[in-house]
């Protein structure tokens, strides 16, 4: 049911306890974090989660991602092993989701972890996200708070375009500083990649000392962001392009001609910070997009995961 234009809350103790006071409540908070803009609800609350389902019409197979204030407050949830742990202290908070095992009467709703016999948990780094998850004392559940199978938000703009009408309020702080979702990393057996992001896979496996094992590509749905078609424009997307064709926009990235650019010295950390915010401003045109071949190496290749999913054919 259509609700009205959500509150806009500023991230100082007034806002943050506004926000922690509605997820208590079961309503629905969009919050910044450093990858993206989230939508929370109260993990343990059933009908909350149900309404993230709802307010983003995503689809009911595709879990979600819990996110809690720190460590011990992870340990709660999950069988916490000594990987993890090494994980945890190298990179936690920050853009890096752990896939564990659920304890025994975890108390998470069903429908965050789709039934999977695992939760997918996250410390983020961004200070109101911190502040907003120690006021509340307990999981969010937040997938980006964007229409499911678009743009990924990294503005409050972002989000109010996307979800306006549909949940009780964004707190806003500002453009996100990564750009890109976390990586997530699949802890029930070896170390496995599920998805890449915002924390470069290389940076893991020097933490690990070995090479990270690769999710096949036909395997099961086992974490958010595995869909084929995921963050998409409305426009179609082409790949690898050194030039626009006739009616297209060109997304760019190092020193080219184009109509916007990822980053013309070629940094992979500002392209990341840059993609969605571009793609948004590109898909404003309502012109198909060609995107510039960008290196398949650190930040670019989650940069490339999120580009191949947003040009996949589209069901």
């Amino acid at each position: 049911m259509t609700q009205p234009s959500p509150e806009i809350l500023a991230a100082s103790s007034t806002g943050i306890a506004r926000a922690a006071k509605l997820l208590t409540a079961g309503a629905l908070v969009a919050f910044p974090t450093e990858t993206v803009y989230g939508l929370g609800a109260d993990a343990r609350n059933g009908s909350a989660v149900a309404n993230i389902f709802a307010a983003k019409n995503r689809p009911s197979f595709n879990p979600l991602i819990a996110h809690v204030a720190d460590t011990q407050t992870a340990r709660r949830y999950v069988e916490w092993t000594d990987t993890a742990e090494r994980l945890a202290s190298a990179f936690w908070p920050g853009p890096l989701t752990l896939v564990l095992p659920l304890k025994p009467g975890h108390g998470i709703s069903d429908l965050v972890t789709t039934g999977l016999p695992t939760l997918a948990l996250r410390v983020p780094a961004h200070p109101a996200a911190h502040a907003l998850l120690q006021r509340f004392a307990g999981p969010v559940a937040a997938p980006s708070a964007n229409p499911s199978g678009r743009i990924s938000p990294t503005t409050a703009a972002h989000v109010i375009a996307g979800l306006d009408g549909r949940i009780a309020a964004v707190l806003d702080d500002g453009p996100c500083t990564v750009g890109l979702e976390s990586t997530i990393l699949g802890l029930d057996g070896p170390p496995t990649l599920l998805r890449p992001g915002g924390l470069p896979a290389e940076a893991i496996e020097a933490a690990l000392g070995t090479p990270l094992a690769q999710r096949a590509a036909n395997a099961a749905l086992s974490a958010p962001g595995q869909l084929e078609s995921h963050y998409a424009p409305g426009a179609p997307v082409r790949l690898n392009a050194t030039t626009a064709r006739s009616g297209e926009v060109l997304l760019g990235f190092g020193p080219m001609d184009c109509d916007l650019n990822l980053s013309e010295a070629g940094d992979l950390h500002d392209a990341a910070a840059n993609l969605f915010g571009h793609l948004h401003r590109l898909d404003a045109t309502g012109q198909p997009i060609a995107v510039a071949p960008i290196p398949d190496h650190g930040l670019g290749r989650a940069i490339n995961d999120r580009l191949r999913r947003a040009a996949a054919p589209r069901g």
